[in-house]
């Protein structure tokens, strides 16, 4: 049995005349007749009987045309679905990102342009995330750091400033700004060491001649705002990432340049993959200037 038989069959089931079932498979008359023949001659069974100028079915032929009702059915449905999916009309983007920050923005462009796929997210420290993108995870991430490997491609997305931010009691608190050397001795609250805003934090302090005075490490943005507005220390965090909050105040550091940046990143051999591009040119439109700048992924 084969599928064209079983077609020609459906279709003159349904219309009830061979002319109207070859009209709507482009076919001639005499291929419909052939195919409805041989299905019925390999099993051994009528399927039709004429009466008059009529054609109907047997017992056997509408127990037949129940079934290839749902198979064609099925078969349009698949039919479809894989044109939605073809044209971005259905699918699941899954992203991994470091922080909720940098990919919002991404992630409402993306869904203002195809509202009919759905986004996954997954946060995680920047370690995590690559593996995620490494082992198929993910199909793109959002990072603020990305060390080389040629297996990576990443595109440059945002720079932003590095922030101190203190108690609203804390003497600096009326300060429109800090110079760096002012960091001098004071307590100060900080990230993981490897984190994105750290190690830029560190090196600045490196560069000034600045000795930090570093008194708790935590892996949590919302957990260092905490501890800041209860007067333990400074926080230092992207500005990006500071959250207006009575209890604190955030201060610009005047005399050194000290960035965070962020970064799209995706498999090398997944650049032609459907939704991977489909989110690389949302992307090209939200970057500041001309198409999205790729490059091999490099630490910054």
């Amino acid at each position: 049995m084969r599928h064209t038989q079983l077609r020609s069959f459906h279709a003159v089931a349904q219309s009830g005349s061979v002319t109207a079932a070859a009209r709507e498979l482009g076919v001639g008359q005499p291929t419909v007749t052939t195919q409805v023949k041989s299905l019925e001659a390999e099993f051994g069974l009528e399927l039709f009987v004429r009466r008059g100028r009529r054609i109907e079915l047997t017992e056997a032929g509408g127990g037949l045309l129940a079934i290839t009702r749902r198979l064609f059915a099925d078969e349009k449905e698949a039919i479809d679905y894989l044109n939605e999916t073809r044209e971005l009309k259905t699918g699941h983007l899954r992203v991994g990102a470091v922080g909720p920050y940098h990919v919002t923005d991404m992630l409402a462009a993306f869904n203002a342009r195809h509202p009919g796929l759905y986004v996954s997210v997954t946060v995680g420290n920047s370690r995590q995330t690559v593996a995620d993108l490494l082992d198929y995870r993910t199909d793109v991430a959002v990072l603020a750091h990305v060390d080389p490997d040629p297996r990576l491609v990443a595109i440059p997305y945002r720079r932003h400033r590095v922030v101190v931010f203190c108690n609203v009691e804390h003497p600096f608190a009326s300060h429109r700004s800090i110079r760096i050397r002012e960091m001098a001795g004071q307590r100060l609250i900080v990230r993981e060491a490897g984190s994105t805003t750290r190690r830029a934090f560190d090196q600045a302090m490196r560069e000034a001649g600045v000795a930090a005075r570093v008194i708790m490490e935590i892996g949590s943005r919302e957990s260092i705002r905490e501890a800041v507005a209860k007067g333990i220390g400074l926080g230092v965090v992207s500005e990006a990432e500071f959250i207006p909050d009575p209890r604190i105040r955030a201060l610009p550091v005047s005399d050194a340049e000290i960035h965070t940046a962020a970064h799209v990143v995706y498999l090398k051999e997944r650049q032609n993959a459907r939704l991977v591009r489909a989110f690389l040119a949302v992307l090209s439109g939200l970057l500041p200037a001309g198409p999205a700048r790729r490059r091999r992924a490099r630490g910054r």
